[in-house]
């Protein structure tokens, strides 16, 4: 007879609130308008983030380990918590425009986030399946909301593309059950330990579950060369829905990944070099494809390519050192991604975005907003003093470290030829413009100046005192704990 599964209400209530909030966008959508629903939600994220707030040191679990709310789980659902956040805010001024202000959007939005929630509450691969594909096939709705040619042709490449990821991840974590027996983070990283016990055959197993794990989630973070999708649907997409794919989905899939071969997989064979070379690849083709831009919002979908090979960087790290620069580098990119492209949103004529030309001389007619850009560039290319800068040299850090001093020296060297996208539109800004005055959709609106002003805070005072965040994540505790043992 089985067991009865121990259900804790403590550590699933984040995750509750989150989802009372898609159902309440579900059914009063047809009472209520968009926007009071929008501002419900933003309430029900802040009381989400204050119920994760109460669960801090707890360890509580739930479902017999198959959802656990450790530290760890808390600060990356935090991360994801900020980018919803920040998304529900920007899309107050610009859903009108783009032709998605209805209650749908708030829909799919909270359950993806519920869905990402999953992936860092997991115990198991089970949980974070149920949670990636929550967030997977929300997003490949969001996609498409917008009754566009573009947005439609972006969707069905995310929705061919992320299907085929799922597959390979769900193929990948049969094979690891099958050689160890277990879905269970804890007892597969306690089966992985042993790896001498397992027979040959159960090592070709693991190598090739691990493989295919790796391959599924690359799909999902855009780690070259399963990154094809990510320009044309991050181009394609409203720029609110671009905003939240390249924040909190992608947060939520490096959580994904730090759970997985941060802890249940962190001794098998085979993954780590394998992944040092997705991420070489990444950092090259990333940078020098975002060379080769003129489109501002392409130019950042590149940008998201290669902060992808930096943070998995990070996962190349000790659990320790590369969690904690994890989790420091996905709250600073989350913030500074968020802030550009909501400026984006605020300007754009249109959802194509705007030509790099098109900021020349902004600083004279939205000053506010060309310096917010700047900074946001600036930390994005890892310039001192802001948080970027602090971010990626936890990266390097972690991976050189443990040994990849070769894949350090490469991200350097990209790290410079991104100053050179970064600082051109950055000095346009403040470039005096000869041309007929430009047009831009329309004046500052306050959720967007919130929105922008929250993340050029935070990325100016996380560069300043980066112990602030940094001296939370830094706690070797927390990430010694992932596989949930």
């Amino acid at each position: 007879m089985l067991p009865t599964p121990e259900v804790a209400l403590a550590p699933i209530l984040p995750i509750l609130i989150v989802l009372a909030g898609a159902l309440a966008s579900t059914i009063l959508g047809f009472h209520m308008p968009r926007r009071n629903l929008t501002i419900i939600n933003l309430v029900l994220v802040v009381l989400s983030g204050i119920s994760m707030g109460t669960l801090w040191n707890s360890g509580a679990r739930s479902f017999n380990g198959g959802l656990q709310a450790d530290n760890a789980a808390l600060l990356l659902g935090l991360v994801i918590l900020v980018g919803t956040f920040m998304t529900l805010l920007v899309s107050l001024d610009t859903a009108w425009r783009a032709r998605v202000s209805f209650p749908e959007l708030d829909a799919m939005l909270m359950y993806a986030v519920t869905g990402c929630l999953l992936i860092a509450f997991s115990g198991d691969l089970i949980v974070m399946l149920i949670g990636l594909e929550i967030m997977s096939l929300s997003g490949y709705v969001l996609a498409t909301l917008q009754d566009s040619r573009r947005s439609e042709e972006s969707g069905l490449k995310y929705f061919l593309l992320g299907s085929v990821g799922s597959a390979i991840l769900i193929y990948g974590m049969a094979l690891v059950y099958g050689a160890t027996g277990s879905f269970n983070y804890a007892e597969i990283a306690l089966r992985v330990g042993t790896v001498s016990n397992l027979t040959p055959a159960n090592v070709g197993i693991l190598v090739g579950g691990g493989l295919l794990l790796l391959a599924g989630f690359a799909f999902k973070v855009a780690l070259a060369p399963f990154h094809q999708w990510t320009p044309d649907v991050y181009s394609g997409a409203p720029t609110s829905i671009s905003l939240f794919l390249s924040t909190v989905v992608k947060v939520a899939a490096f959580a994904g990944m730090l759970r997985v071969f941060g802890g249940a997989l962190a001794d098998a064979p085979g993954w780590a070099s394998t992944l040092q070379i997705l991420t070489a690849a990444t950092l090259i083709v990333g940078n020098m494809a975002a060379l080769l831009q003129t489109n501002f919002k392409r130019l950042l979908a590149y940008s998201a390519v290669a902060h992808t090979g930096f943070l998995a960087m990070a996962l190349l790290g000790t659990p320790q050192l590369g969690g904690a620069a994890l989790g420091y580098y996905l709250l600073i990119y989350t913030l500074t991604t968020a802030a550009a492209l909501a400026i984006v949103a605020a300007l754009q004529r249109s959802e194509t975005g705007m030509e790099i030309s098109d900021l020349r001389g902004l600083y004279y007619r939205h000053p506010a907003y060309a310096v917010a850009l700047a900074v946001c560039l600036a930390s994005l290319a890892g310039l001192p003093p802001f948080a970027g800068f602090f971010g990626k040299y936890l990266a390097f850090q972690a991976a050189f470290q443990n040994g990849y001093m070769w894949l350090s020296v490469l991200a350097a060297l990209t790290s410079v030829a991104a100053l050179v996208y970064y600082l051109r539109p950055a000095m346009l800004l403040f470039m005096p413009d000869r041309t007929p005055a430009r047009e831009y959709a329309h004046g500052q609106r306050p959720p967007t100046n919130f929105t922008v002003g929250l993340g050029v805070a935070g990325v100016v005072l996380l560069g300043i005192l980066p112990n602030l965040w940094y001296g939370w994540v830094a706690n070797p505790a927390i990430w010694q704990r992932l596989a949930g043992q």
